[in-house]
């Protein structure tokens, strides 16, 4: 009899003690975790709102050492309407509203005419002083109503990446249409609802947010790899590019080639998101890095070589004949400056960008093993960036047989279009030991409980043999210290592995490639042998200067000397 009576005094003091933790976790979450929402609520609760006001995760930079920079938030203010029945002499209330926040005056006698209406709005986005003031007032008529909007800190920086958010167009309200914005919409949106729910619900949808196999199924705020001062140096670099070369526009993309992970990302033109309405189109809206694909010329040789040396065709002492043109398909290719070098070796055609030795690297091959690799590198697929929009590339001159031109024109990086997001991962393969990186912009979900849960990324997949990643390395290494601009960026206590790339643009209107087009590209990564980085940069129709290697070699170097003061890398050499 004792033993039961303990028992049942046990587990009388385990319900209550679980009843305690559970409404001490309960109190922590509406104090503590929505406090500024129910505050936000309270104040709502004595002033007539008529508009449902919007509810969405954060988003968030990291900085070098951990901690976090606001990318999108929710910024809480008022809005001003009128009820034109109730608002007595017009003109009146309109110069004293005037005063303190701007008034359209041609909106507000519109709306003041309107009698039977209950509520127009005449103004957003009004701060909490404001606000305040016009209370003060007691202007007959007149009312404040709780407004909360999306707000983006840091204006244009990382536009492309973060988004905006916009009226959907399907008449469901606003929502993320660019950018993380879109892609993470389910994780970001919010019910408003969601502050009112059971205890028990929200503590057992806590527990499954932890659990889930995909963190982003559940509500959230996103936590990004973007450096916010690595991104600032990346639009710098990319706006001196666009004021000396004035291209169509100009992109870059700075990335961890070890895990992914993007630091920077950047296009010009940019938008700022806080007032992305005042554009005049919605093109500059379109994220190019993985939206467009391109003929990226030369940058490809160097996986051109990998290929051939990863199948055993070629070495870099291998040599051949360059007499400056080959026939292929009845068809002349010729070098840059269709020029022959005679007989030169494999470390020539990347230190001379020979696009001979490049098809001579396919020959020696074979098409279908070489078309095997472009597809391994993933040239023919999306890369699963999470970001919206991307397009797979376009391989399909070589990835259906092909002519004997299609197959020399694809191993120097013409006659197929790659994304540069799918170029930067495929380049990322030489500096990860052969493995192709996986590149991702959100690196972790923030739940409302204050849990943070890191993304997993797609299993990487190896491309190439360690040892020839080591080997292509070594030979950019001397394409950076020896043919780059004859040595002049070579680094005495760093080892950079480079390459450039210039290429044709081809148009419709030129009814295939056009007299004076080109894309300026160029990549690198660094410390060569342990990378830290990997960068790479375009400009699309540049002018003044025909070669990348003049409009893109030393804004690279001036990034390269950022990262290396920035993170302290240590040398190599």
């Amino acid at each position: 009899m004792r033993a039961k009576l303990v028992l049942r005094v046990r587990l009388l003091c385990g319900l209550f003690i679980l009843t305690a933790i559970l409404l001490i976790l309960r109190l922590y979450i509406v104090q503590i975790v929505h406090g500024e929402e129910h505050r936000a609520t309270a104040v709502r609760q004595y002033t007539e709102s008529v508009v449902a006001n919007e509810h969405r995760g954060d988003i968030f930079f990291t900085r070098k050492d951990g901690t976090e920079v606001a990318a999108a938030v929710m910024q809480t203010g008022w809005r001003v309407a009128i009820q034109p029945k109730e608002l007595g002499e017009a003109s009146s209330a309109y110069e004293l509203l005037n005063d303190i926040v701007p008034i359209d005056k041609e909106r507000f006698f519109k709306s003041a005419e309107k009698s039977d209406d209950p509520y127009e709005e005449i103004a957003a986005r009004v701060n909490d002083e404001a606000a305040q003031l016009i209370r003060a007032k007691e202007i007959p008529g007149v009312i404040t109503v709780r407004d909360e909007w999306r707000m983006y800190p840091a204006q244009d920086l990382a536009s492309h990446a973060i988004g905006f958010v916009g009226f959907s167009g399907d008449g469901t309200g606003k929502a993320g249409v660019y950018g993380l914005e879109r892609y993470y919409e389910d994780t970001l949106k919010r019910d408003g609802s969601s502050l009112f729910v059971n205890p028990f619900a929200e503590i057992f949808t806590n527990v499954a947010a932890v659990l889930a196999s995909d963190p982003s199924e559940f509500e959230g705020s996103i936590v990004t790899s973007i450096e916010p001062d690595v991104e600032i140096e990346l639009e710098r670099v990319l706006a001196e590019i666009m004021d000396a070369y004035d291209p169509r526009l100009a992109g870059g993309v700075i990335m961890d080639p070890k895990t992914g992970a993007i630091l920077g990302l950047a296009v010009l033109p940019d938008f700022d998101p806080n007032t992305y309405n005042t554009e005049h189109g919605t093109s500059v809206f379109a994220n190019p890095i993985v939206e467009s694909r391109y003929e990226m010329g030369s940058i490809l040789k160097p996986l051109t070589m990998a290929a051939g040396i990863d199948a055993g065709a070629v070495t870099p002492s291998t040599t051949y004949n360059d007499k400056g043109f080959i026939m292929k398909s009845g068809k002349k290719v010729s070098n840059y400056d269709l020029k022959g070098r005679g007989v030169v070796s494999m470390q020539e055609v990347l230190s001379q960008s020979l696009n001979t030795g490049a098809s001579f690297v396919v020959d020696r091959m074979g098409q279908q093993e070489f078309a095997d690799y472009f597809r391994k590198y993933g040239f023919g697929e999306e890369t699963g960036i999470d970001l919206p929009g991307e397009v797979a590339g376009d391989i399909s001159a070589i990835d259906r047989g092909g002519s004997d031109v299609d197959f020399a024109s694809a191993s120097f990086g013409q006659g197929i279009a790659i994304t540069p997001i799918a170029m930067i991962r495929a380049l990322g393969a030489l500096a990860n030991a052969g493995v192709l990186p996986e590149p991702h912009v959100a690196t972790a979900i923030r739940y409302p409980s204050g849990i943070s849960r890191e993304l997993s990324q797609i299993p990487p997949r190896s491309v190439l043999k360690p040892e020839t990643a080591e080997t292509v390395t070594n030979m950019l290494v001397k394409v950076f210290d020896d043919a780059l601009l004859s040595g002049e960026l070579k680094q005495a206590h760093y080892s950079i592995a480079a390459k450039t790339g210039t290429a044709q643009m081809a148009r419709p209107e030129c009814g295939g490639y056009c007299e004076g087009l080109f894309l300026h590209s160029f990549f690198g990564y660094f410390p060569a042998h342990e990378p830290r980085f990997i960068i790479l940069l375009y400009a699309l129709e540049p002018h003044k200067q025909q070669y990348a290697s003049q409009t893109l070699a030393r804004p690279f170097m001036s990034l390269t000397k950022f990262l290396i003061n920035y993170y302290n890398i240590p040398p190599d050499r």
